[in-house]
């Protein structure tokens, strides 16, 4: 083990010609914290009540994505896109870069209608749908995405049987 250790170091510092290689070194930043309690998440309302704060005055449409633990206790929270009052667009490896990185086993999407219509478009299902496939792929669960409305309302696809929670004949 040490011997090859040995044989990369040298072959980075002695490299041949059009064979470089890059070394990347990742790590995350902590930038702040904010105290919401110790307990884990039981309920979606529970969820959503603790990041209805980040949605308040959002004149257009902001997903975010929280990162829980394997007890469902939040390790950190990540608005990763930011779109328009119609939409918004996100890239499935920017959010899930998030939760790797924070090394998350599950995770809550969180998005707001500056409409205050709480019902699912379709991009938003089917974005859901793809998020869901994907974070099965990478062993990171999808527990839910919840539409956050006006005076802590909102809607849970889980809770409410959208795609792709859907409530199914003898599913557990």
């Amino acid at each position: 083990m040490k011997e090859d250790r040995k044989k990369v170091i040298q072959l980075f510092k002695n490299p041949k010609p059009k064979q470089n290689v890059g070394i990347v070194k990742l790590q995350m930043f902590r930038e702040e914290k904010a105290l919401y309690g110790t307990a884990p998440f039981h309920r979606p309302g529970e969820a959503a009540e603790m990041m209805a704060p980040l949605f308040q005055n959002a004149d257009r449409e902001i997903l975010a994505v929280l990162s829980l633990d394997i007890t469902m206790t939040p390790i950190a929270a990540e608005i990763v896109a930011v779109g328009g009052v119609t939409g918004c667009s996100v890239d499935t490896r920017d959010l899930f870069k998030h939760a790797i990185l924070s090394n998350a086993t599950q995770i809550l999407l969180f998005h707001n209608h500056p409409s205050g219509r709480l019902e699912p478009s379709r991009d938003d299902i089917s974005v859901t749908v793809r998020i869901k496939e994907a974070g099965d792929i990478l062993g990171i669960r999808l527990l839910d995405h919840i539409i956050l409305g006006l005076d802590g309302t909102y809607v849970s696809f889980k809770e409410s049987g959208f795609r792709p929670f859907e409530h199914r004949e003898g599913a557990a």
